[in-house]
């Protein structure tokens, strides 16, 4: 999700997608409790720092003492041929681009003794050099070529055997370092926590064991934190009743899964926001296409609409009124607009807030926007007992449709909306149903025309200055218009995202206990998603009908994001409630407390221990770390304050 902070851009064209040059003579290169959870800090920066050490000095070349940034790379371009050569390039990553300016090198001055230019090119993508003539004004040869980080490259321009015919050719001066190796000591850690956390529960689970402990403490007391929630979550102690016939399912029996999905979400969330490490991986996709980052907050607003089938479902067996819950609902969602307004506007600890540049859409915003719409239509058509429904009759398996017909009709109805005013909408100067994003994509022919109605429709209602200012379309497509990756539009979709996540909920509620039945309709609703993704992105990035698109927030990007979903919470489901191998942390516990981890990682992101000064702010190491260790106190915070019983809702 685009960061509201306007002082930090997520689109640093110089460092990313960017390129500077420099002219130079011709010269040769030279777990589950507290112990865990604390133990995932020390071991992940005791292991990832000495790569940060290791990578810290990796960026100084002998060449003219040219210090490299992170995801840059040198390359000498040496010109043999009697000409000028203008040196230009284009991301592989940017569809229909125009391409960009790299630099002038002169022509050789005789046989022999070529001149020479200096660039600094970016790493994250593939991109293709293009070498045109100045005098002539012919393209002499396109190089595509994926640059390593921080690697020494030359590229030779030249004549092919004294003849006309121009060769281009690159070579590695000195290997580019890897700059992943962090992320794989990130994943070894976590894989070592996991199955150190698996054998310790294992063992506590023994009978042998726990008489050991048992009589070592001589007290219940050793009992009764064996047999806690932090001990074997498989282990079921029977109540006592004098009933003997078999207890009937709790209807308000919280779902652990539901919480450990969110608290996946939240994590990645708040991982990604916090940098991801800097890696292009974990930062938004600049248009269409997918990244980790456009992952999480479909799923948490999926979540959020399974929570709100169960929660007016627990309400209205309980006897609460209807009008009192749309109250409740209304003044909830009050509360979360403008607490997503306040925190993406920082200006308030700088002085008064102006609101000259108050951004008004946001992540909070967005997630309070969706809840009304979605918890108001299942308020008009929602069902208290559901034990009561019959399920002789032949439309009984399509009964958690048919029943809240009215509600679909409604979300049917806005996606129409939305259709119609993507493709429909006149927008000035932009060619109707454009969802492209303007800058040099489709070859710089509709430069202002970033997010098609989408854009225009915020700009128009909002204004430019109440919106983001820093797409990630600015990172490949150097675009210069402000989008709200959050807006308006976009907020439909997100509708139909939450309402999904509801039918989700509503599968739970009519086939509660019966697992096979959810897990099967689960994988149905995922694979109905998926052929309709698949028809309307024809499988591709670029060429389909709706192409899959966080800033836009597309019908596929919903479809995609929701076919996910439902197959996640299938593996979760059946992992967490249905055989109870996993007891869900540590994710569960920033679950429990999503809207305090997300405020506070929000407000508390430039102090300690979340942010600090690095020794070499330009190493993926000392990112990775930095942000890991965020990460990771966040969930030690919520562990902490699920043992104090210490939840924030709203």
């Amino acid at each position: 999700m685009a960061k509201g902070k306007q002082k930090r851009s997520s689109a640093d064209a110089s460092s990313v997608g960017g390129v500077k040059t420099t002219q130079t003579e011709m010269k040769q290169p030279d777990r589950r409790d507290s112990l865990s959870l604390a133990a995932f800090v020390v071991v992940v920066a005791l292991c990832v720092a000495p790569l940060t050490a290791h990578t810290s000095t990796s960026g100084f070349l002998h060449r003219k003492h040219i210090v490299l940034k992170m995801d840059e790379a040198l390359l000498k371009v040496n010109n043999e041929v009697d000409t000028e050569v203008v040196v230009s390039w284009v991301s592989d990553r940017c569809y229909q681009c125009l391409y960009q300016q790299l630099g002038v090198v002169p022509a050789g001055s005789s046989p022999g003794q070529p001149s020479s230019a200096d660039f600094i090119v970016s790493t994250q993508h593939q991109m293709t050099l293009q070498l045109n003539s100045t005098s002539v004004k012919m393209e002499l040869c396109k190089v595509p070529f994926h640059f390593g980080e921080h690697g020494n490259y030359s590229l030779w321009v030249k004549n092919l055997n004294d003849s006309s015919v121009v060769d281009c050719s690159v070579v590695t001066d000195e290997e580019a370092i890897n700059s992943y190796i962090p992320v794989l000591i990130a994943f070894v850690i976590f894989a070592g926590l996991a199955l150190m956390s698996t054998v310790g529960r294992t063992i506590y689970g023994l009978e042998v064991v726990r008489g050991i402990l048992f009589r070592i403490g001589g007290s219940m007391e050793t009992e009764r934190l064996i047999n806690s929630e932090l001990g074997s979550p498989g282990r079921i102690v029977p109540p006592v009743t004098d009933n003997i016939l078999p207890p009937l399912p709790s209807p308000s029996k919280r779902l652990r899964s539901l919480d450990t999905f969110r608290g996946i979400s939240l994590v990645i969330m708040v991982f990604v926001n916090y940098g991801g490490g800097r890696y292009w991986f974990f930062r938004h996709e600049s248009w269409n296409g997918l990244t980790v980052a456009d992952l999480v907050f479909p799923w948490f607003v999926f979540i959020m609409g399974t929570s709100i089938a169960l929660s007016i479902n627990s309400q209205l067996r309980s006897g609460s009124t209807r009008c009192s819950m749309l109250r409740k609902v209304i003044w909830r969602s009050l509360q979360l607009f403008i607490i997503g307004v306040i925190i993406i506007n920082p200006n308030y600890c700088q002085g008064p807030l102006s609101w000259n540049n108050l951004r008004i859409p946001g992540v909070l915003q967005r997630l309070a926007c969706s809840y009304l719409v979605v918890a108001c239509l299942d308020l008009l058509v929602a069902r208290g007992h559901l034990d009561i429904l019959t399920t002789d009759a032949c439309w009984s398996p399509g009964l958690d449709i048919l029943l809240y017909w009215p509600a679909w009709l409604c979300v049917l109805l806005l996606e129409t909306v939305w259709l119609c005013l993507t493709f429909l909408l006149p927008v000035p100067d932009c060619p109707t149903g454009y969802l492209g994003p303007g800058g040099i994509g489709d070859m710089g022919l509709y430069a202002n025309c970033t997010g098609g109605a989408a854009g225009y429709i915020d700009r128009w209602l909002l204004g430019d200055s109440h919106i983001y200012q820093n797409p990630s379309s600015r990172v490949i497509y150097g675009t210069h218009m402000p989008y709200d990756p959050e807006g308006i539009l976009g907020s439909i979709n997100s509708v139909l995202m939450a309402f999904l996540g509801l039918q989700a909920g509503k599968i739970i509620l009519h086939y509660r206990d019966v697992h096979t039945s959810i897990i099967s309709r689960f994988l149905i609703w995922g694979l109905l998603l998926g052929v309709i993704s698949a028809a309307l992105t024809k499988c591709s990035t670029d060429q389909g009908f709706i192409p899959v698109n966080k800033n836009l927030w597309s019908l596929s990007y919903v479809t995609t994001l929701a076919c996910f979903a439902f197959v996640l919470l299938v593996v979760v489901y059946y992992t967490v409630d249905v055989k109870k191998w996993w007891s869900g942390a540590p994710f569960y516990y920033p679950g429990m407390n999503s809207i305090l981890v997300y405020v506070g990682h929000e407000v508390f992101e430039e102090y300690f221990p979340f942010r600090w000064r690095m020794v070499n702010s330009q190493s993926h190491a000392e990112h990775l770390t930095q942000n890991l260790l965020a990460t990771s106190c966040w969930v030690l915070i919520s562990y902490l304050l699920y043992r104090k019983r210490i939840f924030w809702k709203i």
